[in-house]
């Protein structure tokens, strides 16, 4: 439980659990460390976890500036560097699989041994030649309506997106810290990283990842038609795609005994 600085100066907090070989997670969109309440005690039994909340994202600094998956993949190196780690395994569920992309975009396989991408489709916005976008931010129009729905009621926005992303409701408790953990994100920050998020397509990019991944799909997501994750399972060679067939878009908490055993045999063969 602590906290470093990035070489733009933004106050960053992380935990880290357990020893072994290094896995390091990255949260979806708004979320948070304690997103991973059902995965991370059990992981840290057979490696070390690293977790940490995104620039204006749970206890990390809230600044309203540089909301960018880029500068968000930058972020991720400068804590790797930090806590001068190598031959980690990097997870990133949702955006944050995004933000593991452009890490290796940008920095290549530099201190990575492996890739977990868990449901996240290479494209959010729906064309001509991609149907498999976000299924309630999939163009300009809707990305305005997500905007106003923020900056109308960013706590209901915030619960929201906890009920869509869970196939199985939470219990009451579970679900009031899933959402203020979510609230915690300025409704700017939000905003703006996702603005980001929309506009970018991996799909020329994805199928240039050497490093040994595992991908997790969701069968029954209400984030993202399964088709599109499990594309990139498809187009990375040698990756391995797991299925789960009962859970929404949080895999990692409606079938958490599976996705922990194929987390942990990843992580301990890579």
């Amino acid at each position: 439980m602590s906290t470093f600085r990035t070489n733009d100066g933004v106050e960053i907090y992380y935990e880290v659990r357990g020893e072994g070989r290094p896995l390091l997670m990255l949260p979806g969109w708004t979320c948070s460390t304690k997103f991973w309440k059902k995965n991370v005690e059990e992981l840290a039994k057979s490696c070390k976890v690293i977790t940490m909340d995104l620039r204006a994202h749970g206890e990390s600094e809230k600044v309203l500036h540089s909301h960018r998956i880029s500068r968000y993949a930058m972020d991720v190196r400068n804590l790797l560097e930090h806590l001068d780690l190598q031959d980690v395994t990097g997870l990133g569920w949702s955006m944050g699989a995004s933000i593991w992309w452009s890490y290796i975009e940008l920095f290549g396989e530099d201190r990575l041994s492996g890739l977990i991408c868990v449901d996240q489709s290479p494209a959010q916005y729906v064309g001509p030649d991609w149907q498999w976008g976000q299924k309630s931010c999939y163009d300009v129009e809707t990305f305005i309506r997500l905007c106003c729905g923020i900056q109308a009621d960013p706590v209901g926005s915030a619960a929201g997106l906890i009920t869509g992303c869970l196939h199985h409701a939470p219990d009451p408790e579970d679900g009031a810290m899933l959402a203020a953990e979510a609230n915690k994100c300025p409704p700017y920050a939000r905003i703006e990283i996702m603005r980001d998020h929309t506009n970018l397509d991996w799909r020329d990019f994805i199928p240039h990842i050497k490093l040994p991944t595992l991908v997790c799909v969701a069968r029954q997501s209400q984030v993202f038609d399964w088709h599109g994750s499990a594309w990139v399972g498809e187009n990375i060679p040698g990756a391995k795609t797991v299925f789960f067939e009962d859970s929404g878009h949080m895999l990692f908490w409606d079938e958490a005994d599976k996705f922990n055993r194929f987390v942990a045999e990843f992580v301990g063969t890579h």
